[in-house]
């Protein structure tokens, strides 16, 4: 199969879960989709909140699309901001079955994978992006142990084989007319600024 000749950023978010009707990630990821972003198309696609079924999801889009930036998004329910993730860890704690009904408790998620995969975004400079547009925003230092911690580990793993950037955003429970923009600027800020700023970013707890 040819590649696509077509540069593509894939974004990907999360199928409801948890007994809940929505996620606003998958909706994002849907109304993304065709989108065109500093000339690139966006591909959206929804995956299902499964340990497994993302991971295996992800890797046959990456190869599908072979796109040039791939962001894939998370509901973070009870957080007020748009959250970039610094870093996915190889662990998984469910505090809830996922939706194949899988509900690993203090299990490795590659037992001979590196203890922790770091984000090929510029998390601060789209912190500071969507702050200057009047989206909260910050670092995140903790993807959880649930579902999205797992795809953001695996994500680094698929950045490194397809070598493209990749990085995971969770979001906030708001409505996509508030998210779509500011994911739009987030995968403008990456693809035009691949390299981050000298912001602090860190926490002390």
């Amino acid at each position: 199969m040819n590649a696509p000749t077509r540069r593509t950023v894939l974004v990907t978010g999360f199928e409801p879960f948890g007994g809940d009707s929505v996620n606003p990630s998958g909706d994002v990821a849907r109304a993304l989709d065709g989108d065109t972003i500093e000339g690139a198309t966006i591909v959206g696609r929804v995956l299902p909140v499964s340990f497994a079924g993302s991971a295996a999801q992800l890797e046959q889009l990456a190869a599908l699309h072979s796109p040039a930036l791939i962001v894939s998004l998370g509901l973070a329910d009870g957080r007020e901001a748009i959250t970039p993730e610094r870093v996915a860890i190889n662990y998984a704690d469910a505090r809830i079955p996922d939706n194949d009904g899988d509900q690993p408790r203090d299990a490795s998620l590659d037992i001979d994978g590196p203890a922790a995969r770091f984000t090929g975004l510029p998390v601060k400079r789209i912190v500071r992006a969507l702050g200057d547009a009047g989206h909260p925003a910050a670092v995140s230092l903790t993807a959880g142990s649930y579902v999205c911690n797992a795809l953001a580990y695996h994500l680094g793993a698929v950045a490194e084989r397809h070598q493209v950037a990749a990085g995971f955003i969770h979001v906030p429970n708001w409505s996509t007319d508030a998210l779509a923009p500011a994911i739009r600027l987030a995968i403008a800020t990456a693809l035009t600024h691949p390299d981050d700023v000298d912001d602090v970013g860190g926490s002390i707890h």
